[in-house]
């Protein structure tokens, strides 16, 4: 397999919304402290070298919607993919088809872990999104033309990278289409002992765009632990893709 080990580690409500106020309480903090620890911290549950979110995810945790600093007088970049930290250890992908992202840094901190920044484009992203990639420090790879190649994605960040098992952390759109195109593995799920009914918040998975059919996918249960607040940790090996379609 010339990819990386994908597994989606989520924590959702009762109800499966991975955002929302449920996340105040007593016991959607204690969920969240599981999540963290399974992936996270001292003793993590997975040995993972990056973790992947879509522009979105990103935007609400690290970049917060600020605009990228461009100089559309840029020179023009190479072609292909720039490599600027090739052994990081821990990295940040993120999804950016058409460059959208404004990083201040080439690295960012999610509590106590430390992670180089490494964005995936396509060739909808301009020369000036890309020149200001590379004045940041910020490693990126091009996979696509103006949609994302699944395929040429991940065996990128396996081969320039070194990222053999990778964290699938996004939106419910991504976490589904990476289902839908085969590119998960697993399904880390944590619960917490919380809800709160809105109707406003996503869901651990959605359709949309190419992979909006509503097309069900089994999963085959490999444990279930009671964890701290009431919560549960659940771990579910995705269906192979010829099983898929």
């Amino acid at each position: 397999m010339n990819r990386p080990y994908i597994f989606c580690h989520m924590m959702t409500a009762l109800d499966g919304k991975i955002m929302g106020s449920f996340m105040k309480t007593p016991e959607g903090r204690a969920a969240g402290d599981v999540f963290y620890n399974i992936s996270f911290g001292d003793k993590p549950y997975y040995k993972h070298q990056g973790w992947l979110s879509g522009r979105i995810t990103t935007d609400d945790n690290f970049t917060f919607y600020e605009k990228p600093d461009l100089d559309e007088n840029a020179e023009p970049v190479e072609d292909g993919d720039f490599v600027a930290q090739p052994d990081a250890g821990m990295y940040y992908v993120s999804v950016d088809p058409s460059g959208k992202l404004g990083w201040k840094s080439c690295d960012l901190t999610y509590i106590d872990t430390h992670a180089h920044v490494l964005e995936v484009l396509t060739e909808q992203a301009s020369n000036a999104y890309k020149a200001f990639l590379r004045r940041l420090g910020i490693s990126y790879i091009i996979a696509g033309e103006d949609a994302l190649d699944y395929e040429l994605a991940m065996e990128k960040l396996k081969n320039l990278f070194h990222i053999d098992t990778l964290m699938l952390g996004g939106g419910g759109v991504l976490n589904w289409s990476f289902i839908q195109a085969g590119m998960c593995d697993e399904i880390s799920l944590v619960i917490a002992a919380a809800a709160d009914g809105s109707e406003k918040t996503p869901a651990l998975f959605s359709t949309r765009g190419r992979f909006d059919a509503d097309k069900a996918i089994g999963f085959e249960l490999q444990s279930a632990k009671v964890k701290d607040g009431g919560s549960l940790w659940l771990r579910y090996l995705v269906r192979s893709k010829s099983d898929i379609e």
